[in-house]
């Protein structure tokens, strides 16, 4: 997981060390996959315009040019039960899945920190993003992104806490709440709006 803003330094720069992990992570360590997830170093998230870049730009030439399985984590800085939260899972599964990435790695919201802040919708926004991203053409991909990521980056300062699994879900029957599905609609017709077709 390399960190831009770093030791690494730029956007450039922290993709050919973000690549150097995926080749070290079979040679050093006989992997047969690597997790991969660029981290801002400033906000902790791996859905920022710079850590998008990094990710797409690394897995899109690890699968062009060898065989190595890669993954990617997700840790959004806004909290379950938010449309930002669901934007910033959206903007990282379409990266993923347009440069090639093969395991998408879930969804750690609140940047993965917070206890009880994680819940199966977000990643499946994230699964139904990457469904409906396959196959899209690059030039398309990239339009979507650059109109969904002004949508939250504004934010990351101030990212909405969001709700525990406990408030996000009926723990007896293990459903998300009627407020969550209505947060998950409105991010999926904003995406629906920006040109995605689920």
């Amino acid at each position: 997981m390399p960190i831009f803003g770093g030791y690494a330094g730029g956007i450039e720069e922290t993709t050919i060390v973000d690549i150097a992990t995926h080749i070290n992570s079979v040679v050093m360590s006989s992997a047969s996959w690597h997790l991969d997830g660029p981290v801002h170093i400033r906000w902790g998230s791996t859905n920022t315009r710079e850590t998008l870049m990094i990710a797409g730009w690394a897995c899109a030439t690890i699968s062009e040019f060898t065989d190595l399985l890669s993954g990617n984590q997700y840790y959004p800085c806004a909290g379950p039960c938010t449309e930002m939260c669901l934007l910033e899972a959206s903007a990282q599964s379409m990266t993923d899945t347009a440069s090639g990435r093969e395991i998408l790695s879930g969804v750690a919201s609140a940047k993965g920190v917070v206890t009880d802040k994680t819940t199966g919708m977000e990643a499946r926004m994230m699964g139904e993003v990457a469904r409906a991203t396959a196959g899209m053409e690059i030039s398309e991909v990239n339009k979507i992104l650059d109109a969904l990521v002004p949508l939250y980056e504004k934010n990351f300062a101030n990212a909405p806490a969001g709700k525990t699994f406990q408030e996000c879900y009926d723990v007896k029957t293990i459903t998300p709440t009627d407020e969550y599905v209505q947060v998950y609609e409105g991010a999926r017709k904003k995406l629906e709006d920006l040109g995605l077709v689920f």
